[in-house]
């Protein structure tokens, strides 16, 4: 009994040190990428907090005994501010004594927002879209600044990252000693033992934090977000009976390279002006225009910060829309987005967070957490876990370089692949799962065995730099 006891803990052993080495070569890829993506998500929650977005905290003074001009007079001093430019969208202030915001497409097809003192309609600052501190970061953050090819090594490596904490909690899972032994930061140790407990139980602690921002991360992404996610859990048009569709989507209300419209709508198709389809709108007798629109906004619900977007073609409607993506609110469950007809001003449909699908739901709720936009708790907490993804990034270098021979040189020096593995179906099978869960990821495991089998193996030098 005793001999099969030793041999079942062989065996153990063994599985444990492929996962090791597993652990490591998913972490040589990742660490670069996690690096980037906890710098530059501080930067952006930063900076959204202490400047906003959008011009939402630029601050105005409110004369005496003057009353806020209309939307249209407003507007007018926007457009005239450059040269044949066109009014797109309208973001009306979150409090008073704040400006209205104007965002303006110009000749060249760039965009500017205009800020505008709504009691006097003087503008109070202009500044081209995309181009701040926060914009650099979230560019940096979504694609590397190079665009789909960045977007798809970012995907890649997320389902790289999801590998890492699965196989780091298979390591850390106690075998021999009490999950409360494991669960404590020993400071006395010293060395790379210091480091190594530090970095599984900082690890084992963020896990499932980690885990989350990654999955709500993804679901932006080119191929696992958009075409597998998001294309499978849109909104569904039908739900609209009855009126006239557009053939654009949502989508071609965002702007550029950032998102505009919620999530869990961007895929469906846009109502069309045009027809006597609708319900009450705007009042009868009013014009429908930018102020008419505006006070059927404030009618229906919508207060503090929200965006109006004109339309955009003869079939183009008024589309009223207010998110915390967008920071416009700080409840993710009062997200809505009405469409009104540009020509009777009706209301042509209205989409709230109810009428989201199970994946919109819950989109609709993580990526405001995710973005630290919900209160100043989720601003502390997402700090946290970006400086805990930073320190396990360090931490697992240093234990490297320590583990490391005197002599490896410029060599990986990975952990040694056991000769004889046990369990390599069982594991199969979840690298197979992982796989079909996230088609890139499962890609780049194939071209990985391809390139060991091929290559690696059988160039010495190559093979000596990755052992």
């Amino acid at each position: 009994m005793k001999l099969k006891e030793e041999v079942v803990e062989n065996k153990i052993n063994v599985f444990y040190k492929a996962v090791w080495r597993w652990h490591f070569y998913a972490g040589v890829f990742v660490i670069p990428f996690m690096l980037i993506l906890a710098l530059t998500g501080i930067m952006m929650m930063y900076i959204s907090f202490f400047d906003g977005r959008d011009g939402e905290k630029i601050n105005i003074t409110i004369p005496q005994n003057t009353q806020m001009l209309s939307l249209e007079k407003q507007a007018f001093v926007a457009e005239n501010s450059y040269k044949n430019s066109k009014l797109v969208e309208f973001i009306k202030a979150p409090k008073k004594d704040r400006a209205n915001v104007f965002r303006l497409k110009l000749e060249d097809g760039s965009q500017t927002l205009v800020a505008i003192n709504p009691y006097t309609g003087t503008i109070i600052q202009d500044w081209k879209r995309r181009q701040g501190w926060y914009d650099l970061a979230d560019n940096i953050h979504s694609d590397l600044l190079i665009g789909k090819p960045g977007d798809r090594i970012l995907e890649i490596a997320a389902g790289f990252g999801i590998i890492l904490i699965i196989t780091g909690l298979y390591l850390w899972w106690p075998r021999k000693e009490s999950f409360l032994k494991t669960l404590k930061f020993d400071f006395s140790l010293k060395g790379r033992e210091f480091f190594k407990n530090f970095h599984i139980t900082l690890g084992v602690y963020i896990s499932i934090f980690f885990f989350l921002f990654l999955l709500s991360g993804m679901s932006w992404t080119g191929v696992w977000g958009a075409k597998i996610v998001q294309a499978w859990s849109t909104f569904p048009a039908q739900k609209w009976d009855k009126i006239p569709l557009s053939n654009k989507t949502h989508a071609s209300l965002n702007y550029g390279p950032s998102e505009g419209m919620p999530w869990a709508i961007e895929e469906t198709k846009l109502p069309a002006s045009g027809s006597n389809m609708g319900t009450a709108g705007t009042l009868k007798g009013q014009r429908v225009n930018l102020d008419s629109i505006n006070d059927l906004a404030q009618r229906i619900g919508f207060e503090s910060r929200y965006r109006i977007s004109l339309p955009k073609g003869e079939t183009g409607v008024w589309t009223i829309n207010q998110d915390t993506m967008n920071s416009d609110a700080k409840n993710p469950f009062a997200d809505k987005t009405v469409h009104v007809d540009k020509y009777t001003g009706k209301v042509l449909a209205k989409v709230t967070f109810d009428d989201y699908s199970l994946a919109g739901k819950v989109m609709a709720v993580s990526i405001p957490i995710h973005m630290g936009l919900v209160t100043i708790w989720n601003l502390l907490i997402n700090t946290f876990i970006c400086l805990s993804v930073i320190a396990l990034s360090i931490t697992g270098l240093v234990m490297w370089w320590k583990r490391r021979p005197p002599n490896a040189g410029f060599r990986l020096s990975a952990p040694p692949m056991p000769k004889k593995l046990p369990h390599w179906q069982n594991a199969m099978l979840i690298m197979l799962f992982l796989s079909l869960l996230f088609p890139l990821v499962g890609i780049t495991l194939i071209i990985i065995l391809f390139l060991d089998l091929v290559l690696l193996s059988k160039v010495p030098r190559l093979k000596r730099f990755f052992i």
